[in-house]
């Protein structure tokens, strides 16, 4: 079995899949709360999800000892691992930008695009965005942390697949879209993929 993250492309390539979908990766900005305004946040706060996007938006996660996370957004990463902004491969990134789907997703949503580099860009537009859903945060009330990359597969029409993809090739069985960090440690998730898997003879 492969579920390979941000490389199950490459990795699902290798055992013989099709090149259809290829995994882009999406960086996260994160900011945290500082702590004398963690008291907005008691538990979990998210956007009313929009139906186009695999990429809920910012919203507000309190964590079991008490910080409290903004984000994450999403921005084109230029490298598989660029978990910063000037982390750069430029063969990953060629990659990325020779991927027809990546083009007809970008002409499709190009508007989003430029929305979510602004919020990257302005600690002020990140705020407004977490604002939303706590009126009461301000610009000073975060304090930049983390990022994260996200795995997403992208199909060669410029589709955002928002679910599982998994192949069998051969024995080996490819987990090509794993689209909730929190759903892959389903037991449901777990019992399908133990039914897909190809005993060896």
């Amino acid at each position: 079995m492969v579920c390979g993250g941000l490389r199950g492309d490459e990795l699902a390539r290798m055992a013989g899949a099709a090149p259809d979908p290829r995994t882009v990766p999406f960086r996260g900005h994160y900011h945290e709360l500082v702590p004398e305004r963690r008291h907005l946040v008691r538990g979990l706060v998210y956007p009313v999800p929009d139906p186009r996007y695999p990429f809920l938006g910012v919203h507000l996660t309190r964590h079991v000892h008490g910080e409290v996370m903004a984000g994450p957004n999403a921005v084109l990463a230029t490298a598989r691992e660029g978990y910063r902004g000037r982390d750069l491969v430029p063969r990953e990134l060629a990659e990325t930008l020779a991927w027809p789907g990546f083009w007809r997703l970008a002409r499709r949503h190009w508007t989003m695009g430029a929305r979510e580099v602004l919020v990257s860009s302005s600690r002020a537009v990140f705020a407004r965005q977490a604002r939303r859903l706590v009126p009461e945060i301000s610009a000073a009330d975060l304090r930049p942390a983390e990022s994260g990359v996200r795995a997403q597969a992208l199909g060669r029409d410029g589709g955002l697949l928002d679910d599982f993809r998994v192949d069998t090739h051969g024995r080996v069985v490819c987990v090509r879209n794993a689209p909730s960090p929190a759903a892959t440690s389903a037991l449901a998730i777990a019992e399908f993929l133990a039914d897909r898997h190809v005993p060896v003879r």
